[in-house]
């Protein structure tokens, strides 16, 4: 096909041009590619296909998403070399399409240029116009993406079948290594998937994994991977390599996996941050995620290092010197802005840390440049501390930052903040600013009291308003302690000295010496005051005025899960502590615990949250307290105390991990006996204070407090490796528990001041040879000496990797434990029980990815029981039953299984669990005939049959009665819904006669039928009317559709249909006859106006028109409907033979039912053409409207409402049809079903080898 403008189509395999071209995809309306690439050489040259060959092989190999459609249309002209590719297809109809368009748009108008030049500008620019325009339409409002990005962005979005609320955050060069052989290719990474396509040599490689299967994502190097990324799931291991910047695309895949495991614990998907600041000048590649991203990755890192807010956000950071006063250094670092603080933290880790918060800054100020110190800043506070920062790169605009973050602190109208240049008057504006004492100033330190304790109900037991340690500790002069008074006085004596030098409060100086101080032990009279300040709750204690006493208030007198278990472990926290066998204790405890539950109800609480509480009561306030739990739960500790205490088994995972690599013997041993799950998990659970005297202990929560979660761990390495020899001589779990809890209840701290507390492991002390005493301070420094490599930015490397594993552990314990919960009749085997487990669970997160208004979403509570926490709605199971279902019904699926939701939605709340699901599903492919039809049968009653498309049915009933606003609707109540079938139809059944309602006797032996476990039988089956037996076999004919046997399975339903509809008509004429009797006047009076009753054979002997099955428009337009197609098939039966004027399926011939263009009469119903809504008002029953005298219009249509018929007739019938036999006895795999299922919700990755043929990408 050509043009004279030089636009032609030409088929790929047909076109045998030597010369090879660029093609850049940008997949719109049309695809459409442009050329840019000219001929290397004359097409005579003898090697010039070969040279062509080279250059697109090179070009694939640079863009391998340059796969060349089978179908083009190109744009030449006669002195050009150079092809402009202006659309190309799949397919002939698709290219034809195209070709249409331009025909009517554009080549019209071509013909009005002389110049070919002209023409090409034209064509380019209209091409390009339609790009732009279509382009705009897909790109949402507000985008902030650059357009080479976007067009990425299409591109996935295409090629991967991704909806448009699936975001791509960065996209990546690299190769994939499929076997031993690489496949250069783009990887995608979006929000919920990781993507790569590969198109080299005709070979086309395509994955899609969902982050949320991920079990393992490492980068490693190998000598058959170098410098590469691991990605493992359930099913496979996959290898990527060869990237420009290997290390930041790692960073962004553990960010993303590390969203979707938060999204599988928490359910809570990602959330783009709408107030990240927008950049001045965008990176051409880089999304407004990838800064998003970016932006959390540090701002997590920022609060981790300063122990702030999870609320703080990091607003930049600069390189300078600080002067530091005690050693009189300027020491070089690192400068962080955030909203509400100043941080600095040293190039050498233990040089010094500063937090200053903005609450307590009184001046900033620029000093004058000096080559000794240029662009000085000073910052001075309310504790009359000033610090000196130098070396900044850009001050005038950082002053100006801070400043701004200034006149937004809560705190700016206690005093006046001085913003400017050094001058010679700062001592006199210092002066000038008198700090107000009477009003609600925060502390600058835990040292100063609050200006007024949390007040609660007079009638409550009093609060404790300080350390409970000391209202139930004998005050004892130091003095009289000897020894260790004398020791402990020492402790304070260094720690005030240090406050001298370092400063006192969150301002503090914090550097080695600072950790040494910690190490020799906190003195009791400042350890409340040092936790508050290191763990950072100080900050939100005094920036959170009355929230504690809010809670409480709030709280009081509420009940909750929580609550029940708080008052369960009461009495069990620390209950040898004095402090806790009065009531004061355990009020406090009680108070502290029940607010935090009600502040952070997906925690609530979690056992060993008391036993860590109750030692934070011994030294701080309730308020203190309480700010501790939270610092703890929230930051230091996470997920360590949700219902399924993650984070204590990723730290498990990461202990574990060490032991192998640092004590690989005894880790080998340990394993063998199964001992450190079982033991470690209550040592971070409780930071020891469940398995040590609480005076060690509590030794181990200073330094926990200071340096984080590597002390547990450098701790339980100490522990394992101080009981190696034992612990290897061991010959079962028991014993080795024995020797590390005898170990372990040993070690005491011989400088403790306080009364020694009897321990709950002394038990374990017992035997002929106990155990050395150990000190506390001595397991500590052997654990620093040996173990103190761990950093902090490993550990949290390692929390990552543990935190896949455990996880995906947990999932696959929650998918086990509901297929234990299926019952074991329901057909299916483990497996595909599990493989349907993991499709139901794909859909309910779809939901969660692109569509936040499904009630999934809303509802999914992960402290529910596992086979309550993913369920779906009615769309969500429409889309599963469509793919599942052994019973295709083309266009009708979606009304059957809304049928199928109703039913098994058995608590009406709109969702389904898997349970339900599987039930549903096991109907329609276990059980024999009998059961099967019982299923479909069902679908086809209320409850499942819906309201509205029983509408006609039920206006009919209205003519028949005495009194229709006196009489009950004749669909069955929300009570009867619940109640058996026969229940139902009893409860009908009195309905009807008129008889009283029954008394509870019948109600408590109905109650106690539902109890028995009786299986149903086709008798307690209600009869069915004539309107839902015509969706009965509207379902069966949609049914039948594509199935090989088509033609014949129309014909049986066809004969069976207008068998049981005469058995209905006959079975009503019977009944009339036999309930003939007046009951009253009124009654007479309406069978009086009523026609007179139809003669039994009016409906066999009247002439129907036959089909037009010689006009081809008839048979393809789907005009034809099922109220025609039984009335034929009644002629058929009637005939006796089969061959009459009424047997369509005979008018055809064998070729013509084989031939794709035509169509049988009943293949017309089938194609999904016709939909249900005008099968059901263009029905027309047998008998035509003279069949009943009691009938009403609906629709065009007719319903005869004292028409019923019976399972069991339905059953005999369809008995009589071995086709209809066959059909539903038949056995359909399932697992290929959920397979191809699990393609379309990208469970597992798809990569293909062949040639291509489809549409190119």
């Amino acid at each position: 096909m050509t043009h004279a403008s030089g636009v032609r189509l030409q088929q790929l395999e047909a076109l045998a041009h030597p010369y090879s071209f660029i093609h850049f995809s940008l997949s719109l309306k049309y695809f459409f590619n442009k050329q840019t690439k000219k001929t290397l050489s004359p097409p005579h040259l003898p090697f010039c296909p070969l040279a062509g060959l080279l250059v697109g092989t090179l070009d694939v190999v640079l863009d391998s998403s340059a796969r060349v459609a089978p179908y083009r249309i190109l744009h030449q002209t006669q002195d050009s070399q150079v092809y402009w590719t202006v659309a190309c297809g799949s397919s002939r109809k698709e290219i034809t399409k195209h070709w249409e368009w331009l025909e009517n748009n554009l080549l019209q108008t071509l013909s009005i240029f002389d110049n070919e030049e002209d023409i090409t500008t034209f064509v380019k620019g209209k091409i390009h116009g339609i790009i732009a325009e279509e382009n705009k339409n897909l790109q949402t409002q507000g985008d902030e993406d650059p357009g080479k990005f976007k067009e990425a962005e299409l591109k996935m979005r295409k090629q991967f079948g991704m909806p448009n609320g699936e975001k791509l955050v960065n996209y990546y060069s690299c190769s994939y290594w499929k076997g031993r052989v690489p496949r250069q290719g783009w990887l995608y990474l979006t929000v919920n998937h990781l993507c790569f396509y590969s198109f080299l040599l005709g070979k086309e490689v395509s994955l899609v994994v969902q982050w949320v299967d991920i079990t393992r994502l490492e980068k490693n190097a190998t000598l058959l991977f170098p410098e590469s990324i691991r990605v493992d799931t359930r099913d496979q291991e996959l290898f990527f390599s060869m990237f420009l910047n290997i290390g930041e695309t790692f960073k962004l895949m553990e960010q993303l996996a590390n969203l979707a495991m938060q999204q599988l614990l928490d359910n809570k998907g990602f959330l783009e941050d709408k107030a990240l600041p927008k950049p001045i000048r965008p990176h051409k590649n880089i999304s407004a995620l990838k800064r998003d991203l970016d932006a959390r990755s540090k701002n997590e890192c920022y609060r981790a290092t300063f122990r702030l807010p999870k609320d703080e956000r990091l607003d930049g950071h600069t390189g300078c010197t600080l002067w530091t006063p005690f050693n009189k250094l300027h020491i070089p670092g690192q400068m962080f802005i955030s909203n509400n603080y100043i941080c600095f933290a040293s190039k050498e880790e233990d040089a010094c840390h500063l937090i200053i918060p903005l609450r307590e800054v009184t001046i900033v100020e620029k000093a004058d440049s000096s080559s000794v110190l240029p662009s000085p800043l000073s910052i001075s506070t309310k504790s009359k501390m000033t610090f000196l920062f130098a070396n900044l790169k850009d001050r005038d605009f950082l002053v100006q930052r801070i400043s701004d973050f200034l006149q937004k602190t809560p705190s700016k109208h206690l005093g006046g903040i001085i913003v400017g240049r050094k001058t010679s008057i700062v001592d006199s504006v210092l002066e000038s600013f008198p700090v107000p004492q009477e009003t609600s100033e925060p502390p600058t330190s835990p040292s100063s009291p609050l200006s007024s304790p949390p007040s609660f109900n007079a009638q409550e037991v009093p609060t404790a308003s300080q350390g409970l340690l000391k209202v139930f500790q004998r005050n004892s002069p130091m003095e009289d302690l000897g020894a260790k008074g004398a020791k402990e006085k020492m402790k304070e004596e260094s720690w005030n000295i240090h406050f001298f030098e370092y400063g006192r409060g969150m301002c503090m100086y914090r550097t080695a010496k600072t950790r040494e101080l910690v190490l020799k032990g906190i003195p009791e009279s400042l350890r409340g005051e040092l936790w508050l300040l290191f763990s950072g709750a100080w900050n939100e204690m005094v920036t959170h005025p009355g929230y504690y006493a809010e809670l409480v208030e709030k709280s009081t007198g509420k009940y909750s899960l929580a609550t029940e278990e708080i008052e369960r472990d009461l009495h069990r926290s620390m209950p040898e502590h004095p402090a806790f066998q009065n009531e004061l204790g355990i009020a406090a405890l009680r108070r502290v615990l029940t607010a935090y539950a009600f502040r952070n109800p997906t925690i609530g609480y979690c056992q060993a949250m008391n036993i860590v509480t109750s030692v934070l009561l011994l030294y701080g306030s309730e308020e203190e307290a309480f700010w501790l739990l939270v610092a703890l739960c929230e930051r230091m500790l996470p997920d360590y105390y949700n219902t399924r205490v993650v984070g204590a088994l990723v730290d498990q995972g990461i202990f574990e991990e060490l032991t192998r690599d640092i004590l690989p013997q005894l880790s080998e041993k340990m394993q063998d006996l199964g001992v450190i799950s079982s033991i470690s998990l209550s040592w971070f659970l409780t930071l020891f204070l469940s398995v040590m005297p609480f005076e060690s202990a509590v030794v181990i929560v200073d330094c926990f407090f200071y340096e984080g979660i590597k002390v547990i761990l450098q701790v339980a390495l100490a522990v394992l490796d101080a009981n190696m020899e034992q612990l290897l001589d061991c010959s079962d779990e028991g014993e080795a528990m024995t020797v590390l809890g005898r170990y372990l209840d040993n070690v005491v701290n011989k400088q403790s001041i306080s009364p020694p507390i009897p321990h709950l492991h002394a038990l374990l002390t017992s035997g002929d040879d106990p155990p050395a005493e150990v000190d506390i301070f001595d397991l500590l420094k052997v654990s620093y000496e040996k173990f103190s490599n761990l950093r902090a930015d490993d550990i949290e490397q390692m929390r990552f990797k543990q935190r896949l594993k455990v996880i995906q552990s947990l999932e696959d314990t929650a998918k086990r434990s509901v297929v234990r919960a299926i019952p074991g009749d329901i057909g299916f085997s483990v497996e595909e029980l599990e493989d349907l487990y993991m499709v139901f669970k794909a859909k309910h997160l779809a939901s969660q990815y692109w569509g936040s208004n499904h009630m999934t979403a809303v509802h999914r509570d992960p402290s529910l029981p596992y086979l309550e926490q993913y369920r779906i709605d009615v769309c969500q199971f429409q889309e599963l039953f469509a793919s599942l279902t052994p019973w295709a019904c083309g266009s009708h699926s979606p009304v059957l299984a809304s049928r199928m939701f109703r039913l098994l939605d058995q608590n009406k709340d709109s969702l389904i669990n898997f349970k339900e699901f599987v039930i549903g599903m096991s109907g329609m492919y276990h059980g024999d005939l009998t059961e099967k039809l019982k299923a479909l049968y069902k679908l086809h009653l209320p409850p499942a049959l819906n309201p509205e498309e029983a509408e006609s049915a039920l206006e009919a009933t209205h003519y028949f009665t005495v009194d229709s606003s006196s009489e009950e609707p004749p669909l069955a109540s929300n009570l009867d819904l619940f109640l058996p079938w026969e229940a139902q139809g009893e409860s009908l059944e009195s309905r009807e006669k008129g008889t009283s309602p029954p008394d509870y006797r019948h109600y408590l032996q109905m109650w106690a039928k539902e109890k028995e476990d009786q299986k149903e039988t086709i008798k307690d089956l209600p009869k069915m009317n004539q309107e839902q037996f015509i969706e009965l076999c509207k379902t069966l004919y949609n049914m039948f559709s594509e199935d090989p046997m088509e033609q014949d399975l129309y014909h049986a339903i066809a004969t069976v249909a207008s068998l049981l509809l005469r058995i209905g008509e006959v079975g009503k004429k019977f009944s009339a006859q036999t309930g003939k009797k007046p009951k009253d006047g009124n009654n007479s009076a309406t069978k009086e106006d009523e026609p007179p009753a139809p003669k039994p054979h009016q409906d066999s002997t009247q002439e129907l028109q036959p089909l037009a099955t010689g006009n081809p428009q008839a048979k393809a337009s789907g005009d034809t409907h099922f109220g025609k197609a039984l009335q034929e098939s009644h002629l058929v039966v009637e005939g006796g033979s089969g061959e009459g004027q009424g047997s369509s399926s005979m008018l055809l011939s064998d070729d013509e039912t084989k031939d794709d263009m035509s169509m049988s009469s009943y293949s017309v119903v089938s194609t999904g053409s016709l939909q249900c809504e005008d099968l059901t008002d263009d029905t027309v029953l047998v008998g035509g409207e003279a069949c009943s005298p009691l009938t009403t219009s609906h629709g065009g249509g007719t319903v005869d409402t004292d028409w019923c018929i019976s399972f069991e007739q339905i059953l005999a019938s369809i008995l009589t049809e071995s086709v209809l036999v066959n059909f539903f006895e038949k056995r359909v795999n399932i697992g290929l079903k959920i397979k191809e299922q699990k393609k379309v919700e990208r469970q597992f990755s798809t990569s293909s080898d062949h040639e291509p043929s489809g549409i190119s990408g």
